[in-house]
This record gives structure tokens, sequence and C-alpha cells, in this order.
């Protein structure tokens, strides 16, 4: 059992990291598309539909939105902006909706798996079970675009010991089950090799939904998370996620102000908008240069 996953390093004492031309900081937008099952076998410790009793119609109606309404609200905004997205996708999502499938692909969002569904956890997984469902999203995403899944977010936030592990295995790059740190990381695992890229639980509306915050409370998280990372961007570059739910910050009442917000990094200048693929194999790049020398 591997116990130190991602050794200690204070960042201001790390070799310089320099994004593409000379950017301050890196900045992927994280949509996450996800599907929820109406009426979910039972698994793990938790209740999927905590209301009871079942159908929780109000919890899964909500989530529903999202695909119905609320992804194609946000598309329009991130078009009208050209920011490239990374979309977090169970991947039933597409096994369900083909019409959005062909509208991610239709304008090349990376994908970053989250996983089957979002109501099936892996908290307290059997090895060779959670090994097969990682194998299966491999194997499904490839059937859909023919190419190799490069990231992992696990469903719900849930996870094991060995998932890295796993993940590594399985071929996959980058991963983003832990929150620790503004630049890429390595992660020890038993093969391979994995990165971690800073995926945000704080600037997440999911988590700010669960509070007595609005949307205008949310951009204003953004812009002064943004505006702080930026400042301390430079020689040594920072990562700005910026983590959305289309069933929530894609309601009429919400979409505003994240379009301020969105506007107000992309109208800066030292941004590289980038997916999580690129951010990855960035950092992989510039870790092999160092270690060259």
């Amino acid at each position: 059992m591997i116990r130190d996953r991602v050794p200690y390093s204070p960042i201001v004492t790390r070799p310089p990291l320099r994004w593409p031309d000379g950017a301050r900081v890196a900045v992927w937008v994280v949509p996450n598309v996800e599907h929820y099952e109406y009426m979910p076998d039972p698994i793990g410790p938790r209740d999927p539909w905590p209301r009871m009793p079942h159908p929780d119609v109000l919890g899964y109606g909500t989530r529903d939105y999202g695909n119905r309404v609320g992804l194609w609200r946000m598309m329009e905004v991130t078009d009208r902006l050209g920011i490239p997205c990374t979309v977090s996708l169970n991947m039933a999502n597409w096994e369900h909706y083909p019409e959005i499938m062909a509208a991610m692909v239709e304008r090349d969002w990376d994908v970053l798996c989250h996983g089957v569904y979002n109501t099936q956890y892996h908290w307290g997984m059997a090895e060779d079970d959670e090994r097969a469902i990682i194998a299966d999203c491999v194997a499904t995403y490839r059937r859909f675009t023919g190419k190799q899944l490069r990231g992992w977010f696990s469903p719900a936030a849930t996870f094991t010991h060995n998932t890295p592990d796993l993940v590594a295995e399985a071929g996959i790059t980058y991963y983003c089950d832990w929150y620790h740190d503004d630049q890429p990381t390595e992660m020890a695992v038993r093969s391979g090799r994995l990165v971690t890229v800073p995926y945000q639980m704080d600037v997440n509306d999911a988590m700010v939904w669960r509070h007595p915050f609005e949307g205008e409370d949310f951009a204003r998280m953004i812009t002064d998370h943004f505006d702080t990372l930026w400042d301390e961007g430079g020689e040594q570059g920072r990562v700005v996620c910026i983590a959305l739910h289309p069933y929530i910050m894609g309601h009429p009442h919400r979409i505003r102000h994240l379009e301020r917000a969105l506007r107000h990094i992309v109208e800066r200048d030292g941004v590289w908008l980038a997916t999580g693929s690129q951010i990855a194999d960035w950092y992989i790049s510039q870790q092999s240069a160092v270690e060259g020398n």
C-alpha cells in the first residue's frame, strides 16, 4: 500500500513552472455533466436520494434540469467567450443523451471521466470491481470517440485507496480526486505515471449551493480566486479551476453572474485558457525537461 501519494513540497521552493506564451495562470473550466438514476440500487454508506420515501422527484428533477436546459444555456456562454471546456462526464450521460454527446464532440470538449453514474459510489469497492468499472469507462469513451480517455474524477467524489493505481494502470494521464495544490503534481502509483491537475471544491457551485450563497456571491468568489492566483503567477504559474454544474449555474437567475465572472477572466492578459489534458501534458513536458537537466 502506497501511503505517501504526494510527498510534501512547498510551492515557494519548487522549480519554475511556466505556462505557454508566458501566461501567469492556466485556467480550465469544468462543467460537471452528470446522470443521476431515478431509482438507483442502494450502494455503499450513503443513499443517493436521502428524501424519503422514494422516488425523490425533487432531487432527480433538479438534476435533470441541467441536462434538459441548463447545459445548453451554459454552452451559449462558453461559446460566446471562446472558452474550451473540460467536461466532468458521467459516461452514462452520453448513452442516454446522444444530443449532448454530439454537442460536446462538435465543440471538441475534453473529457474528464466522472465514472458511470453519479448515483453509483466507489467507497469501499473491491479492487477488481473498481478496475472493471474504470476499464468499462475507458472502453466506452473509445467506442464513442476512438480516443484514449485522458482524465479521471471519481463519481460524486467517491474513491478508494486503490483508485490512483487503477487509473494509472488504465493508461489515464491525469487525476482530480485530490484538492491539495494550486499546481499539478506527480502522484505515486504502483505502475506508470499519474499527474494530479488542481480541481476545486471551494470554487465549485455545488459546494456554494449547499450554503446561503447565490449566483452573485459565486461570481465574486471566482473573480477573487482568479485575481489572487493571477497575482501569484509568473515564474511559479498557477492553475485556476472553475467547477460548474449546469443544474445550478445554468439557471436563468444565475447565468448572467457566471458570464460576468468568466468575461473578467478571458479579458485579462497572461491567461492560458486550457483543457485538463493540455495542462497535464504541458506539466509533464516541463518536468521531463527539468529531469533531463
